[in-house]
This record gives C-alpha cells, sequence and structure tokens, in this order.
C-alpha cells in the first residue's frame, strides 16, 4: 500500500477543494456574480456549462448525456492506469500528475452527474438550494459543471484593421475555469514538460557470450 499513499491523498485533497468550493460557489452566489481578487485580472466569477472543460459546450442533452458517461469510461480507464503504474513502479512524477488528471476528471464527473439531482437551478438572482423539495433542476447524468476561476489578463480592442475581429473587444484568458480543470491541465503541462524523463527506458547492458579458441 505504500505506494498508493500519495495518489491517493493527492486524489482526495484536490477532490475535496473542488468540492467544497464549488459549493460554496452555488449556494452562496447567484449566476455571473463575481468577486474581484486582484483588481480585473483575477476574479471568482460564477458560471456553468453543459459541456467540456473550461465552459465549452457539446451537442445539446444527448451530447451532454454521451459526454459524461464518456467522462465515467475515460475515468475508469485513467483509475486502472494509475493502479497499474503504482503496481509496475512507474516514475513516482508520471503517477502523480496522471493522479492529478484522475482527480479533475472525477470532480467534473461529479457535478454533471448529481448536481441535477441535489440542487436547485441557479439563477441570476438567486443562490441555488441544496435538496430543494421540488427535486432538483435535473435528472442523473444531466449536470452542469460549476465553474468559477477567471482571469481576463489582458484585455482591449480588436485594430479595425484586424481581419475578422476588426473593432471587437479582445480578451486573454477568457474561459473560467474551476479546480478540477486546472488539475487535469497542469497534470497534461507535467507529463509534456517531463516527458522525456518519465518515458526514458532503461538501458539493459548487452551480454555477449566469451568465445574461447582452443589453440592445439
Amino acid at each position: 500500500m505504500k505506494g498508493y499513499t500519495k495518489p491517493f491523498l493527492t486524489v482526495i485533497l484536490i477532490l475535496i477543494a473542488d468540492q467544497v468550493l464549488k459549493f460554496w460557489v452555488k449556494l452562496n452566489m447567484s449566476l455571473g456574480q463575481e468577486f474581484k481578487l486582484i483588481g480585473d485580472r483575477v476574479m471568482i466569477h460564477f458560471t456553468e456549462n453543459n459541456g467540456m472543460a473550461f465552459g465549452m459546450e457539446f451537442g445539446g442533452e444527448a451530447g451532454k448525456l454521451a459526454l459524461t458517461l464518456f467522462r465515467i469510461a475515460a475515468v475508469c480507464a485513467i483509475g486502472y492506469g494509475v493502479v497499474y503504474m503504482v503496481k509496475k513502479k512507474y516514475h513516482r512524477g508520471l503517477i502523480l500528475n496522471v493522479s492529478l488528471i484522475f482527480a479533475g476528471a472525477m470532480g467534473n464527473i461529479i457535478d454533471s452527474s448529481f448536481y441535477g439531482l441535489i440542487f436547485s437551478e441557479s439563477s441570476f438572482y438567486e443562490p441555488a438550494v441544496l435538496f430543494p423539495p421540488d427535486g432538483g433542476y435535473a435528472g442523473l447524468f444531466h449536470g452542469k459543471v460549476v465553474d468559477m476561476f477567471y482571469f481576463p489578463i489582458l484585455q482591449g480592442i480588436y485594430p479595425t484593421w484586424f481581419p475578422f475581429w476588426g473593432g471587437q473587444e479582445f480578451i486573454f484568458f477568457r474561459p473560467v475555469f474551476n479546480i478540477a480543470d486546472s488539475a487535469i491541465s497542469i497534470g497534461v503541462i507535467l507529463i509534456l514538460i517531463f516527458q522525456k524523463k518519465y518515458f526514458k527506458e532503461e538501458k539493459k547492458e548487452e551480454i555477449y557470450p566469451h568465445s574461447e579458441v582452443i589453440e592445439e
């Protein structure tokens, strides 16, 4: 069990932090409400999405169900991968980074699978209610993912001569995301950065049979 301790703690801590913050936002903020943490560059901005990470959408209700089921299958595969890597004693950094991805995927699956059952619909006027008397706002696997981190680091207006977007507002970084999204992104980025270290094949010494020449 020794090799499982750090991956397990990583997953548990990410899930707790992700869900505690999402519950707080859902129960204390209305849609679109925001708190400025560092001026206009770092904010808590409450939004929800029906689709993928960073607020992207995917194919309506049918697409939503398909995406959630795909996430569940993917998480099962990633979880199996973590167990396999621990057993085979893969690089510890790789195991922890895959654990980050696993925890992030799990965090968003909890939202999309169960939030529709346990919360009332969030609105632009008031926060949601946990376990509302009339039931939740959606069925199993049709919940919305809660996002809150918004970092519009650069803002401005595209020049009028700029193709397609001339005269429109420019914002970088526009997506709103959550702790689960961050865990997935960090895990993927670190794997890409350190892939040579993680996947380096150990060189085995080649053993050649010694031949002896017997002279008569």
